[in-house]
């Protein structure tokens, strides 16, 4: 199960550089003349390719991104040499808190209006990555991703015994000092291996393997209780043939059952990764909008219920809502057929991704759709809302699409997700008003 999930990190990483290839080259060939042009190449490569944080660096070590410039030096460390030699794979510290696994890589002979540019990097946040590998645990298996020295990077709990501590500072007295220091020097040397030690009663074993082209160690703990579940089911009816087969001597007797229970750990290993590799497959299924690829209103609810618990914890502050509704898809709908309507609701889609790339989307109707924002996503708002109207506005005259958009942020008297979703409603109905008077279509239009 560790070696798979450091296997997805690793492709992940290796299609994240090839996209990158992919994205310098395009921008390449676009002769670029202005800093305004390269920002929207570079959002543009960001949608085209899904690469969320790209940004290009020029010789002067100034980082180029969608909305902005910076010095990059003290940020990341591979802008410290002269001249990279190769891809460069690091984990930085963001926003205080938020870690993300960056990907760097040198760029030859680039340049734009007149200035060469050095390296190009995309920035993933390590949630993410652990979204993607997610699985229901049923409180008996756990994963995270840790450092060498046995920091925990995920976040995420490693069982109730080692939790999101350090794993070594966690495990230190519960096994021997050679043990311990034999597996601290595994994570040291980018070794996999296991260990097994009792906890509260509780028998857990660790198994773990390092994540190619990473400093990082893919851990994953196993509780004894899975196992023995399946033994024991198995067991039971081990026991029913064996009354069947009394002549056999009990030294046989010990023999086979030792023999079958080395079977059946393999097999419930086996099982488990397939069980797993389902759930998440299936999960993905149920999360994702057939005809748009973004989340769902499947998505959206278990969103909505991991954000309500939060906001009655006080555990969350910057929080916004953003609701979008077409204007006049029953009219197309009704004039031009409904080909023409699910290319409307397409172009929608493009439209607000490739405006709020910092949130997460969701389709939750026929014509609406939602944006959660939090962190960056937060802080940007405005500018966005701005920027995107001023497009919108603009495709009236075209007769493009028009989304009427309305926004609220959390506040301290929210008790729910639907109380901030309620006011960016309301918002969102003034603001269809507004664009119909401008000329925009309705949904009673036709």
């Amino acid at each position: 199960m560790a070696d798979r999930r450091a296997r997805t990190i690793t492709n992940l990483i290796n299609n994240n550089f090839d996209q990158m290839e992919k994205a310098v080259a395009f921008i390449d060939d676009e002769g670029i003349e202005s800093e305004e042009d390269l920002r929207v190449m570079i959002g543009n490569v960001r949608t085209l390719l899904s690469l969320d944080r790209f940004a290009l660096v020029d010789d002067d070590n100034i980082v180029h991104t969608r909305y902005t410039t910076y010095t990059g030096g003290s940020r990341h460390h591979f802008l410290s040499e002269d001249k990279m030699e190769g891809r460069d794979v690091s984990t930085v510290l963001l926003y205080s808190s938020s870690r993300h696994l960056c990907l760097a890589a040198p760029v030859s002979d680039l340049k734009i209006a007149g200035k060469p540019y050095k390296a190009s990097f995309v920035q993933i946040d390590i949630k993410e990555i652990v979204d993607l590998l997610a699985f229901e645990d049923e409180d008996r298996i756990y994963f995270g991703l840790y450092s060498k020295n046995g920091e925990n990077l995920s976040d995420t709990e490693l069982g109730p015994y080692v939790s999101k501590q350090n794993l070594f500072d966690s495990i230190k007295g519960i096994i021997t000092e050679k043990v311990w220091e034999e597996n601290r020097d595994n994570f040291t040397n980018a070794i996999e291996g296991s260990l097994t030690f009792t906890a509260k009663g509780i028998e857990e074993t660790l198994c773990y393997v390092p994540v190619e082209g990473t400093d990082w160690m893919m851990v994953v703990l196993i509780r004894e209780s899975v196992i023995h579940d399946r033994i024991r089911s198995v067991s039971e009816k081990s026991l029913s043939a064996s009354k069947r087969q009394i002549a056999f001597t009990l030294l046989f007797s010990v023999i086979f059952f030792l023999v079958l229970l080395l079977m059946l750990k393999t097999l419930s290993k086996r099982e488990l990764e397939a069980e797993k590799e389902n759930t998440k497959n299936f999960r993905n299924m149920a999360n994702t909008d057939s005809m748009t690829g973004i989340r769902n209103k499947h998505a959206y609810s278990e969103m909505e219920i991991y954000l309500n618990n939060r906001i009655r914890e006080n555990d969350i502050s910057k929080l916004a809502v953003i609701v979008c509704d077409i204007n006049g898809l029953k009219h197309v709908n009704d004039t031009l057929g409904h080909a023409a309507g699910d290319q409307l609701i397409k172009d929608a889609s493009n439209l607000i991704c490739e405006y709020f790339t910092h949130g997460a989307v969701y389709r939750i109707g026929g014509d609406e759709f939602v944006v959660v924002l939090q962190e960056k996503g937060y802080d940007t708002m405005h500018e966005v809302i701005s920027e995107i109207n001023r497009v919108i506005e603009g495709n009236i005259a075209k007769n493009e699409v028009v989304i009427s958009i309305g926004y609220s942020e959390l506040t301290p008297k929210d008790q729910l997700l639907h109380d901030v979703f309620e006011r960016a409603d309301q918002m969102m109905y003034k603001r269809k008003q507004q664009l119909k008077q401008m000329g925009a279509p309705t949904r009673s239009d036709g």
